[in-house]
């Protein structure tokens, strides 16, 4: 089982900068794809990013793209969101996921990830 935290949710105005981090229980390079959902609420989850296991490759949505970016620390226990120029429309509860060994085009898939955390909220106001 991966246990997974997040961190660094909160309240910021549009334009502004808020970071997230979430750490494993487990190093990601036994084979964890790492990402981040986000949901409002009457809608679906949706997928934000994603950093792949094996070689660190990055995904993002077309919304996020040029805006957010995804990292991970050297450990590779941690991962970090850094979003930058916030809208309003990024408000959400902000879900950190893992899942073993994700191939490419199952990335943004939201079952492909089997563990995920207790999620944090993000609120961007105009």
């Amino acid at each position: 089982q991966v246990h997974l935290v997040e961190s660094g949710g909160g309240l910021v105005q549009a334009g502004g900068s808020l970071r997230l981090s979430c750490t494993t229980s487990e190093r990601t390079s036994s084979g964890l794809s790492m990402a981040w959902f986000r949901q409002v609420p009457g809608k679906e989850r949706e997928f934000v990013t994603a950093i792949k296991w094996n070689g660190g490759a990055t995904f993002y949505s077309d919304s996020v793209k040029g805006r957010f970016i995804i990292s991970r620390d050297n450990a590779k226990t941690t991962i970090t969101l850094q979003m930058n120029s916030l809208k309003p429309e990024d408000t959400a509860v902000y879900y950190c996921a893992a899942g073993r060994g994700l191939i490419t085009s199952s990335m943004r898939t939201e079952r492909s990830y089997a563990y995920w955390g207790q999620g944090t909220q993000v609120t961007v106001s105009s």
